[in-house]
C-alpha cells in the first residue's frame, strides 16, 4: 500500500520513526521496519535506540552496544538511518522530546520542505499511549502507524479517539521472535551464532559473541571500548 502525500501540488516527504530498546535488535524488528517502509511509502525510517527508558526497570546492555547492533542490522538498506539522539541526551528518553528535536533539525536542513511523520508502534504501545509523557502534544506531531496482524482492526483507545489521534494500520505476519527470548537463551549459554539468521542477523550474532553480551557473567561492558 505504498502511496505519496501531496501538499499544494508538492510532494511531501514521509519520515518514519522506530524507537525501542533493541536489546538486542532482532529479525522481527527488521520485518516490522521493512513493512513500514513499503506500506507507508516512507522516504526514510529512523531507528532510535532508547537512552534511558523511563518505563523500563531492568538494566539494559550499554547504549553504545545496542546502537552498534542496530547499525549492523540495517546497514544494507540506505533508507534506514541510525538515530543516536536519545542515547546522546541526558535524562529520561521521552518520545515527545525526541520527535520535537528531530522535527526542529529537519526544518533547519530542509527549510520550506514539508514532511509527514509516522511513529511506528505496536498495539500494546497504542493501548498504553495515554500514559506517555506529553502524549497529547505528540499526537499533534505524528501519525501513529500501528502494527497488527493482517486483517485485524486497530483497537483504538477511547482517550486517543477523543483526542483526534491519526492512526494507520501496518499489516504484519505474527512475530515469533522477542528480545526477551533471545536474552534468555543467550544467558543459558546458547551461542548467538546458532540463533542466526532466523532470530538475529548474522552480523548481530557475531557482535554479541565478540563482546560477550547477554552471557551469564558478561564483562564490564560499560567500561569496554567499542
Amino acid at each position: 500500500m505504498a502511496f505519496e502525500s501531496l501538499r499544494a501540488g508538492r510532494r511531501v516527504r514521509r519520515i518514519g520513526l522506530f524507537g525501542g530498546s533493541f536489546d538486542p535488535v532482532h529479525q522481527a524488528h527488521r520485518e516490522l521496519a521493512d513493512a513500514a517502509l513499503a506500506q507507508l511509502g516512507l522516504d526514510e525510517l529512523r531507528w532510535i535506540p532508547v537512552g534511558r527508558a523511563w518505563q523500563k526497570t531492568r538494566q539494559m546492555a550499554p547504549a553504545a552496544h545496542r546502537a552498534a547492533m542496530v547499525g549492523l542490522a540495517i546497514g544494507d538498506n540506505p533508507a534506514f538511518v541510525l538515530e543516536r539522539c536519545e542515547i546522546e541526551r541526558d535524562g529520561p528518553s521521552y518520545t515527545l522530546d525526541t520527535v520535537a528535536e528531530l522535527q526542529r533539525r529537519d526544518g533547519q536542513r530542509h527549510p520550506g520542505e514539508p514532511a509527514d511523520w509516522f511513529l511506528i508502534i505496536g498495539q500494546d504501545q497504542l493501548a498504553n499511549f495515554a500514559t506517555w509523557h506529553g502524549w497529547r502534544d505528540l499526537l499533534g506531531r505524528v501519525v501513529l502507524a500501528v502494527a497488527g496482524r493482517a486483517g485485524d482492526a486497530v483497537q483504538m483507545p477511547v482517550a486517543l479517539a477523543e483526542a483526534g489521534a491519526r492512526v494507520v494500520p501496518l499489516a504484519m505476519m505474527p512475530m515469533t521472535v522477542s528480545s526477551t527470548e533471545l536474552r534468555t537463551r543467550l544467558a543459558e549459554g546458547e551461542p548467538a551464532s546458532s540463533l542466526a539468521p532466523r532470530m538475529v542477523a548474522p552480523a548481530v550474532a557475531g557482535y554479541i559473541e565478540r563482546h560477550g553480551l547477554y552471557h551469564p557473567h558478561p564483562p564490564n561492558t560499560e567500561q569496554e571500548r567499542i
